[in-house]
């Protein structure tokens, strides 16, 4: 098991769990102790887990981006003034890629008062949208893996090479000034990769609480965003240094 696979593993059981045991770890993923502590050591250092003795808890409330399902019910206000400057990006008649995600679904909620067609890999998305007469939807096919409601496959891989959208709105679970933009889970980023690649314009859809936090793996660096849409919470230092970058920063209201 390589050593990305193994850190998934471990990050999975913590947002089980919240607490992990490296002899458990050592036992469940064939391993040795001393790879464990290696492992949790290097966890660690990325900011994603605190070690303490045989094992490691959560990160700090303030400082984490761990776990996924604390960060989709947070900041729902953040992301829905996020939405309104999102939306009006959008024009009649465009075709629109929307990445899976609580802030791309508030996204969702403001359309329908004009026509648009809106290409998406995931299901609340897509229920969201396909009442509205004015929405052309384009579900993207797949398996839908753990918790997310976003489906995952080769189908989904398959038509993205083929097709070409007008304006990609996604998200990230960290954005660094010197990492870029990252995820936790691997099957993540390639989709991302391709979807990044398949757009005109790519908006970059992310809460400040996001900034300079960093997830397991990367899948983009910030010359890939076209601009960045977040809220006013966003330090000041950070928008300067994406600005100097050459890369838009809207604040929401």
């Amino acid at each position: 098991m390589l050593s990305v696979e193994r850190y998934e593993k471990i990050l999975e059981q913590l947002e089980l769990n919240k607490i992990v045991k490296v002899s458990e770890l050592s036992t469940e993923l064939g391993v040795t102790e001393k790879t464990i502590r290696i492992d949790l050591e290097a966890l660690e250092q990325k900011g994603l887990v605190k070690r303490i003795h045989g094992g490691a808890v959560l990160q700090e409330e303030d400082t984490r981006i761990f776990p996924i399902s604390e960060r989709q019910a947070n900041n729902n206000e953040s992301k829905a003034q996020i939405a309104l400057e999102a939306v009006k990006l959008i024009q009649p008649l465009e075709t629109v890629l929307m990445d899976g995600g609580s802030t791309t679904l508030q996204v969702a909620k403001l359309l329908g008062d004009f026509p648009v067609t809106v290409i998406t890999n995931d299901l609340k998305i897509a229920f969201e949208l396909i009442e509205k007469d004015q929405v052309q939807l384009m579900v993207l096919g797949g398996s839908k893996i753990g918790a997310s409601s976003s489906l995952y496959g080769v189908q989904a891989s398959e038509l993205l090479r083929k097709i070409r959208v007008n304006h990609l709105f996604f998200g990230a679970t960290g954005v660094s000034i010197e990492h870029g933009l990252t995820v936790f889970n691997s099957f993540h980023v390639e989709w991302k990769k391709q979807i990044i690649q398949c757009a005109d314009r790519v908006t970059l859809l992310a809460e400040s609480t996001k900034f300079e936090k960093v997830g397991l793996i990367q899948f983009a660096t910030l010359a890939d965003v076209d601009e960045i849409i977040t809220d006013s919470g966003l330090d000041n230092k950070i928008q300067k240094a994406l600005e100097k970058q050459s890369i838009p920063v809207t604040l929401s209201k």
